[in-house]
Order: C-alpha cells, then structure tokens, then sequence
C-alpha cells in the first residue's frame, strides 16, 4: 500500500511538469516558474522562466529539495488517464498511454496531447478529434 501512493505521489507532481507552479522554500520566499523536472531522490526541482526579483525573468532556477516547504499549482493538470478510459471505449485495446511523455497513443497511429490530436488523419483521427472536444469541454 505504501508503494502505491509513493507512486501516486511521483505520479501527482509528474503532472505537474510544463505547469505554472509556486515554490515556497525555507525562508518563506515564493518563487514561481514552470516546472521542467524533479528528481526523485532528493525532491530537488528545475523550474524555467522564473520571475525573478525586481521583474526580471530568470532563464533556468533549480531549488534543492530540502529547501522546499510547499508546491502549489493554481492550474489543474489535464487528466490524460481520463482520456484514455474515454477513448479505450470507442478503441477497445487501440490505446496506450505514455505519462512521461504525456502522450496517448491510439491504433498505432494517432498522437493525442493536452493540446488536442497531434498527429494523424482520416476518419479515425477525426472520431478521436471529436472524443477530445467532448472530454475537455465536459471535464471543464
């Protein structure tokens, strides 16, 4: 059981990655980028596009994880397992999921994303096109 939401947990912050996230460390400063990637050891994180102080925009910030105190994220992230149980319906063993990427890949041939169908045409790309605006517009 412990194992389980040990993986929850990765699973809940890898949602998270090219997200807007505020960081708040040690000392109670806020510091606020997307977030590029973690690393699992030392719950260390890479943020990009950081606004820095005074305004300025800081190209890349990485915050060793004991310094951390609080993650936030104002923006939920977008339920690709979700997608794919809605998709699997229409696609019955069609569908696979690749989280890391944040890719569903359906027969094979059609690319879906957060954005929408990446890759494919045809009829078949077009009923997965149709399943996506259904889901976001219900999920919203």
């Amino acid at each position: 059981m412990a194992a389980l939401a040990g993986r929850r947990f990765y699973d809940e912050l890898g949602q998270l990655i090219n997200k807007q996230v505020q960081v708040v460390d040690s000392t109670g400063k806020v510091i606020e980028g997307i977030l590029l990637g973690y690393d699992n050891n030392t719950m260390s994180l890479c943020l990009g596009d950081v606004k820095g102080e005074k305004g300025t925009k800081i190209h890349r910030v990485f915050i060793y994880g004991s310094d951390i105190r609080k993650v936030e994220a104002s923006e939920r992230p977008f339920n690709l397992q979700g997608l794919v149980e809605r998709l699997e319906r229409v696609f019955p063993s069609m569908v696979r999921l690749y989280p890391e990427a944040g890719v569903i890949v359906v027969m094979d041939k059609i690319r879906v994303t957060e954005n929408g169908v990446v890759e494919g045409s045809g009829p078949a790309a077009d009923r997965v096109r149709d399943i996506y605006q259904r889901f976001v517009s219900e999920t919203a």
